[in-house]
């Protein structure tokens, strides 16, 4: 099933990429406008980024849709970046620039989905096509790609009950769900709960300010607190980060062998879960979704059409059918580490599997 899942997401970007090439090799749209036209390869892409305490967005998304746009445009597109450090008025501070700045297309992770409906409608009344990127923005973007974020919230679920197994109903669980600000975290709530309710009992849950690890600690040691730390059974954590803040409170508390999701294959879980500390997180293919990102921008950018790639529609809160593309994802657990993060190069052996981990590495074959 994995392996299907990682087929897809190769195939859906070997089409998507051979239907896109570069202004020379596709043509412009007929509805193109002359300026776009004439603007070819020579484009000024502007990308947003939420924060930068999730380890993904600096170490894979900026580096991999910087180096998509350049091989798009045959090196002649410019990149200005930015990151907004988890604050919405910064972020929208930074639009303002981007439109000073006469960028011809933005890619944009938001903050806060809803404030920053308000910036897409400045940049789009300045000529300014928006992608939204990974999080489902308001305001009138063109094009939108991320993953299937209620099958995130599934997969999470599904494995937490698996881990569980028989001890399912013999107590408690407890919920670190993400930022409210966040659409995604909704639709990963949505999903778990889909899966979850029913199955076991939810004694605490939280909706994580910032996804800040130290607000999941601190929620995770309000949860020992008032279940008690022999009533927990498991936790669903939306994210690795929260999963590290959760992890630190369980040892704290003495408590052990209790099953910990996450999502993002930050490095650090994935030390977490060959050292059995964290059952699982969700891997993401970031390399499709940032190169999509990229395709959709550029396109957008010299005036052409989104149809060669954007294979999905979405609704948003303002929005109806927005040209998209979501990205499958994979459950990452001991067995298929070698499957996922190792084939698909986003790490190595040797950046796993440290000293610190050397043992535990060796006992699940990664050497």
């Amino acid at each position: 099933m994995r392996r299907a899942a990682v087929a897809v997401a190769v195939g859906a970007m070997a089409v998507s990429l051979a239907a896109c090439g570069s202004a020379k090799e596709s043509g412009g749209d007929s509805s193109s406008s002359s300026s776009a036209k004439k603007k070819g390869d020579v484009i000024k892409v502007g990308l947003l980024l939420p924060e930068n305490k999730t380890a993904r967005y600096e170490k894979f998304d900026k580096p991999l849709i910087q180096k998509k746009i350049k091989e798009l445009t045959g090196d002649k597109a410019t990149l200005e970046y930015n990151n907004a450090r988890q604050d919405a008025n910064l972020q929208a501070q930074q639009v303002d620039t981007m439109i000073t700045s006469k960028v011809d297309v933005l890619i944009i992770d938001a903050v806060d989905s809803k404030a920053i409906a308000n910036s897409i409608k400045k940049a789009d009344d300045a000529g300014i096509p928006v992608v939204a990127y990974d999080r489902l923005a308001e305001g009138p973007i063109k094009a939108y790609t991320s993953f299937d974020n209620t099958e995130v919230g599934k997969t999470q679920g599904a494995a937490l009950l698996k881990a569980l197994g028989g001890d399912a109903k013999k107590g408690k669980i407890v919920m670190m769900n993400g930022s409210p600000t966040d659409p995604n975290a909704k639709q990963f709530k949505t999903g778990a709960h889909s899966v979850l309710d029913g199955n076991v009992t939810i004694g605490r849950e939280y909706d994580t300010k910032e996804w800040s690890p130290d607000n999941a600690n601190s929620n995770m040691e309000a949860a020992i607190s008032a279940i008690g730390k022999k009533n927990i059974v498991g936790v669903y954590s939306a994210n690795d980060g929260m999963a590290g803040g959760i992890i630190t409170a369980l040892k704290a508390a003495g408590i052990s062998g209790v099953p910990v999701t996450g999502q993002d294959a930050e490095l650090a879980g994935v030390q977490r879960i060959v050292t059995g500390e964290q059952f699982m997180s969700v891997y993401k293919s970031y390399p499709q979704e940032a190169e999509v990102a990229a395709e959709m921008a550029v396109l957008l950018a010299q005036g052409k059409s989104l149809d060669s790639i954007a294979k999905d529609k979405v609704d948003s809160p303002t929005v109806k059918q927005v040209p998209s593309l979501l990205v499958p994802v994979v459950a990452l657990t001991k067995e298929n580490i070698k499957d996922t993060v190792l084939k698909d190069g986003i790490y190595t052996t040797a950046e796993i599997c440290t000293a610190q981990y050397k043992k535990d590495c060796d006992k699940i074959g990664l050497k």
